[in-house]
């Protein structure tokens, strides 16, 4: 092979690799260079990051979630299980007990307190005190009624009781009188005055003193 024919075919043989490589570069689709590829491991890596962020911020939502829950069961808890100050009494709300006097003829003074933790208002009507089991209610010894009296603590409310206003002989024995407040009152309750004689009898209002509540006759 001469000189000049071995340098021609030599120099085919490198512009037909140069050709090849530059198409191998190449984007098959828009014929621009190719980005290069990231190793595996880089691709994996940022892959994951993403998709972990997404996630972190929903349980930071759960734990926000949950201490709102427990806030409002405890709320609940505290607001719970007392009478509100202010509304009326019921004879389940108070501690009663009676006490036999001579004045004016002898009546009996009921004592009337609000059981521990109970705030409650008497009403400015007259106790609803009844006898034996044809239920005799007393009527009012007092033309007018009192006022309202908030009960809390050691603070005691009074009435007096006239079981006989007649001066005739007769009457019922009883030995204990039933003591609501108000007509309306579910739970009344009775207590033990001894033996007395029931015929027309007598009711105050309730006093916040003892020697208010002197029933006459």
């Amino acid at each position: 092979m001469s000189g000049n024919h071995r340098k021609a075919t030599l120099l085919t043989t490198v512009l037909v690799g140069g050709t090849l490589l530059l198409t191998a570069c190449q984007d098959p689709d828009t014929g621009t260079d190719a980005a290069p590829k990231a190793p595996a491991s880089t691709a994996a890596a940022g892959a994951a990051t993403p998709s972990g962020s997404p996630a972190a911020s929903a349980g930071t939502g759960g734990t926000n979630g949950g201490t709102t829950g427990t806030t409002g069961t405890t709320g609940g808890s505290t607001s719970g299980g007392q009478k509100p100050a202010g509304q009326v009494c019921g004879a389940n709300d108070l501690s009663f007990s009676t006490k036999s006097e001579t004045q004016a003829g002898g009546y009996i003074l009921v004592s009337a307190k609000a059981k521990q933790g109970i705030t409650c208002t008497l009403p400015a009507v007259h106790p609803t005190i009844a006898f034996g089991s044809d239920g005799t209610e007393a009527g009012p010894a007092e033309q007018s009624t009192g006022r309202p009296i908030t009960l809390s603590g050691n603070t005691t409310a009074y009435a007096g009781v006239n079981p006989k206003t007649t001066s005739a002989n007769g009457g019922k024995e009883l030995d204990s009188i039933i003591v609501a407040i108000g007509n309306n009152d579910p739970d009344p309750v009775s207590l033990p005055v001894g033996t007395i004689t029931v015929d027309k009898p007598v009711v105050t209002n309730w006093h916040t003193a003892p020697k208010d509540a002197v029933p006459s006759k």
